[in-house]
């Protein structure tokens, strides 16, 4: 499940991230409203978590600009204000859920489970599964395959693969596989990222025919299919 958490504390949002992805789903992040809404107009998110009180634009804000743009991706809010007024605010806003704060991760996995089982992005084709050229990637299974050969991987592996392939024909940064695999925001100064994606590309490339994983010079990484 893809999940965007748009939060300006830093810490909270790097709790909630963590928690995600031990929980076995791929979240995104942004720590201001326009940033955060961007975001939400171009990524195919299942659910959006989004805190009230954002600098630049504040939650309930952004939450009506996404419906006037008919983006319908179902949105759970979450603030430390929690009167029934407060609450009321938020979803004629467009919210669908709402959670106040001091909550427990527990019971805001489980509402946004029960916001993605509601099928908020059924209509809009979300993917299960990427594919690049030959090479397919299936989020459901973890299972990934190139010319019908099946391909294993590590766990980050996977993590590193997924992202690069949900942005293919992109230029991903180090600084955004450290932050969205890696869940680091700081460059720890290691070659770490350049270590995985050796090792990525060892299994992904090697025995076939053209590479999908480019080296983009003082720029990055990409996946992309060079077959015309």
């Amino acid at each position: 499940m893809r999940i965007l958490i748009i939060e300006d504390d830093r810490e909270a949002r790097e709790y909630l991230g963590k928690a995600f992805r031990e929980a076995g789903h791929s979240p995104d992040s942004a720590s201001d409203g326009l940033d955060g809404y961007a975001l939400a107009r171009e990524g195919n998110y299942d659910v959006l978590v989004v805190d009230r009180m954002l600098p630049k634009l504040d939650g309930l804000s952004l939450i009506r600009s996404l419906r006037e743009q008919k983006v319908e991706t179902p949105v759970i809010i979450l603030s430390a204000l929690g009167q029934v007024d407060d609450r009321v605010k938020g979803l004629r806003a467009g919210g669908d859920d709402y959670l106040p704060k001091p909550y427990s991760f527990s019971e805001l996995l489980a509402r946004v489970e029960v916001l993605a089982r509601r099928g908020g992005n059924a209509g809009r084709g979300e993917a299960t599964s990427y594919a690049v050229g030959d090479l397919v990637l299936d989020r459901l299974s973890h299972r990934v395959t190139r010319g019908g050969q099946e391909i294993l991987l590590q766990p980050r592996e996977f993590r590193l693969l997924e992202y690069l392939v949900r942005h293919a024909g992109q230029v991903v940064t180090r600084t955004m596989l450290l932050e969205h695999v890696w869940d680091y925001h700081f460059d720890p100064q290691t070659n770490v990222i350049d270590v995985h994606v050796s090792r990525l590309r060892s299994k992904i490339d090697k025995g076939f025919d053209r590479p999908l994983i480019h080296t983009i010079r003082g720029a990055g990484y990409m996946v992309r299919d060079t077959a015309k």
